[in-house]
């Protein structure tokens, strides 16, 4: 097995405010950066690990980076700022005020600014601001048609992800600020904080749920993952066909800037959103779809985990070694073709788990029938078993297994689960204030990071590749000669798709 990580997390003020800043001179370059980019805003660092042989050696890249990241946060003169420990917004401005990420003058610089620009006028920029991380995962000797299959199981159990690491069971009322929704009051009892926290009471990940990444246009998809040629050409047609909505909004305004790349239901692939994706590793200026059709599936892309407060990098080698075990156990069972109506109802199923997942008694569909979460899940823990034993046989020791054992003692008391420990924790420390214990977490992760001793070597390091990503960026801003409308044209050209 084969993993990395990425993890999102904004760049917040001490006031427990978004920090406006632009991304700090001491990581470099955004566009080129090997481990430090930034993702939706200018504001929100992404952290990018390498691939690696086990948990452990991918945990401690990600705490190098970490490190590396919270002392060039530190130098920024004056700044205070720090990592935001949730998936959930740290007290936002208004949308429009939200900074997209700046990739330089090149053409493929604009063209992710644009992008971004495209997602704030379909969905809002503060939609953008919710952080995650994503699980890379992969297996030599796995066909496409094998990945697919461990996608379509995926996303029938992945219910049990959002109520094992869900994180996200309260948010900043800034979040939703003009938004109609149906969460529930806080009563802050400090009156200091700058806004109110809002939660539902069973919720485990509201991220994954129709406050997150939801969008009315792509519930039209009813992407199927019963081989790469149907997935690629659902994917093609919505890359392709012009969307009213979007149309109206155009591709520049009246001032001759841009709005968005395109006018489609999606701009680019990043676009489609999901819980899992099938992907592969692109060349310079290639067509995620192009390559995923030419050379196949090479990896997948774990995209429902939220950010866990309580872990000072928001996800733990222990975390790390479950998801080996469920995707392991996803890949090896029986996967029947989806249909329609099965898409249908694990959507269903998801909002449901991340509204109510903790709720007493809660039913999810599961073919003709409706059937306990709870049940469900500890029959799935069940047939993890014999997985988590051969990976301990073939590796030595028994970590697999205390990961497995983890994972079903807090399933079977759902107080211990993290999204019920945020609402404990908000309650007992902070005045049920979702700002001020992500405050605190934020805080106590920067202090631990910052008190490790000096590291000559890893400074030397992240130094050597903040300069060196500069000198890339130059490079690839000298080396364009297409204006950026024709560079536009070309990229979104349909023909780039195929194979």
């Amino acid at each position: 097995m084969r993993r990395g990580v990425e993890k999102e997390s904004l760049r917040a003020l001490a006031d427990g405010s978004l920090a406006l800043t632009p991304h700090p001179s001491a990581l470099g370059s955004a566009l080129t950066h090997p481990w430090v980019t930034t993702d939706f805003s200018e504001s929100q660092l992404e952290l990018i690990t390498g691939v690696h042989p086990s948990a452990e050696a991918c945990e401690l890249e990600l705490h190098e980076i970490h490190r590396a990241v919270a002392q060039a946060l530190a130098q920024a003169q004056g700044s205070g700022e720090m990592m935001w420990a949730s998936s959930m917004p740290c007290v936002l401005p208004t949308d429009e005020t939200i900074p997209l990420g700046r990739y330089g003058s090149s053409n493929i610089g604009r063209a992710k600014s644009v992008y971004r620009m495209g997602l704030g006028h379909r969905y809002g920029r503060r939609m953008q601001t919710i952080s995650g991380i994503h699980y890379n995962w992969s297996m030599p000797g796995i066909s496409s048609d094998e990945y697919f299959g461990l996608i379509r199981n995926f996303r029938r159990h992945s219910f049990l992800l959002l109520v094992l690491f869900g994180a996200s069971p309260a948010l900043c009322s800034s979040f939703v600020e003009g938004r109609e929704h149906q969460l529930q009051s806080l009563q802050h009892k400090l009156k200091t904080q700058p806004c109110g926290s809002l939660y539902m009471p069973h919720g485990t990940s509201l991220r994954m749920g129709r406050l997150g990444y939801q969008s009315d246009a792509q519930s039209s998809l009813a992407v199927s993952y019963n081989h790469l040629a149907g997935y690629a050409a659902s994917l093609q047609e919505a890359l392709t066909r012009p969307y009213p909505a979007y149309e109206a909004i155009g591709i520049r305004n009246p001032g001759g800037e841009y709005n968005q790349l395109s006018t489609t239901l999606l701009q680019i692939e990043n676009e489609f959103y999901g819980t899992i994706r099938p992907k592969r590793v692109i060349k310079s200026g290639e067509r995620p779809l192009h390559a995923l059709r030419e050379r196949g599936v090479e990896y997948v892309e774990v995209r429902c985990m939220d950010l866990d407060p309580f872990e000072p990098l928001g996800i733990s080698a222990r975390t790390m070694r479950f998801l080996d075990i469920f995707l392991l156990h996803c890949l090896l069972s029986d996967s029947p073709a989806d249909t329609p109506a099965e898409i249908a109802a694990l959507a269903r199923n998801q909002h449901l788990t991340a509204a109510r997942g903790r709720e007493p008694g809660l039913q999810l569909e599961r073919g003709d029938a409706t059937v306990p979460l709870m049940d469900w899940g500890q029959a799935l823990l069940a047939e993890f078993t014999p997985i988590a034993e051969r990976i301990d046989a073939a590796l030595g020791g028994s970590l697999y297994r205390e990961a497995l054992e983890q994972a079903r003692a807090s399933l079977a008391a759902p107080d211990t689960l993290p999204s019920a420990r945020v609402l404990a924790a908000m309650h007992a420390a902070h005045g049920d204030s979702h700002i001020g214990f992500v405050l605190q977490r934020s805080r106590d992760t920067q202090a631990a990071l910052l008190a490790a001793p000096p590291d000559s070597a890893l400074r030397e390091r992240f130094a050597n590749a903040a300069s060196e990503s500069l000198a890339e960026q130059a490079r690839i801003e000298a080396a364009d000669t297409l204006p950026f409308e024709a560079f536009r044209q070309h990229y979104l050209s349909p023909a780039q798709l195929g194979v």
